[in-house]
């Protein structure tokens, strides 16, 4: 079964038409989406900007520790309310063309989130003395792959 069968299967499956007969199911699972959207962004944007030395008096340890659960449960609700808004639309989500680079752009910053942690969650103490560069060019580029994200996700609708 490719892709395309099994978007196909997804979406006229009693989950799919679920989503789409009832008359409260998809605002409320497109609420939940963008709840976690904020969870996401907005700790991810405050812990990538303090890693890039804005805020410097907050220590990056604690932020971390703080702002890292909220950003993972933000993605856990994004990925599990994601799946039910596109078994509602499989087939149409998957021809459009925004869709594939919102996917690439999550999976580029989850993978980023997950090699960061791997290199430097250990040595966030001396951060600030001495930053890596290559540690700065990853919290660069999770700024940009979760704000690219949210507003692909957000753009799908448009297009």
């Amino acid at each position: 079964m490719n892709i395309a069968q099994w978007a196909a299967w997804l979406e006229h499956s009693p989950l799919g038409e679920w989503m789409r007969a009832s008359g409260a199911a998809y605002p409320a699972v497109n609420l939940v989406h963008l709840a976690g959207l904020v969870l996401l962004l907005g700790p991810m944007l405050l812990l990538d900007l303090r890693l890039l030395g804005v805020a410097r008096k907050f220590p990056l340890p604690e932020v971390s520790a703080l702002l890292t659960p909220l950003a993972a449960g933000g993605l856990a609700l994004l990925l599990a309310s994601g799946v039910l808004l596109f078994a509602a639309d499989a087939g149409p989500l998957l021809d459009n063309p925004l869709f594939p680079i919102k996917l690439a752009c999550i999976a580029l910053g989850a993978a980023n989130a997950l090699l960061f942690r791997a290199l430097w969650s250990g040595r966030l103490g001396g951060w600030d003395a001495s930053a890596p560069r290559l540690g700065r060019l990853q919290a660069a580029a999770s700024l940009m792959l979760w704000i690219a994200a949210g507003v692909f996700g957000r753009l799908l609708a448009y297009f």
